[in-house]
């Protein structure tokens, strides 16, 4: 069997998210813009790094928020409690779930509605 690994992940926006992007996921959140290939730069949409791997957030016609379904992004446990309030102050929402044992998490949400989870190891 062929080793598999995570490359990226996409969420969808509405046309017109780069700004609101750049704002939630680099100002806010903290991630690094890289720049998209030449050839997808008329698509729209903004690609970040994650680590060794990347976000991109692509646009879609007749974007629907994905409320379920969503990303989640890991913090050292120190950085937790600052990025939850930093999005509170922005006007993000902000929802604690303890119901994972061994982490702290919340949900929040980016710009365009879609559910985004934020998580970090209980210190032990």
């Amino acid at each position: 069997m062929p080793e598999v690994q995570l490359d990226h992940v996409q969420i969808a926006a509405p046309a017109d998210c780069e700004e609101a992007a750049r704002r939630f996921f680099g100002e806010l959140v903290g991630l690094a813009e890289i720049e998209k290939p030449e050839p997808l730069r008329a698509r729209g949409g903004a690609w970040f790094a994650l680590g060794d791997r990347q976000l991109h957030v692509g646009v879609e016609d007749d974007f629907e928020p994905a409320r379920k379904a969503h990303v989640a992004l890991r913090l050292e446990p120190g950085e937790l409690d600052e990025l939850a309030a930093r999005l509170a102050a922005a006007g993000a929402p902000v929802t604690w779930d303890a119901a994972l044992p061994g982490e702290r998490r919340f949900y929040s949400e980016d710009p365009w509605g879609n559910r985004i989870e934020f998580l970090a190891a209980v210190p032990s």
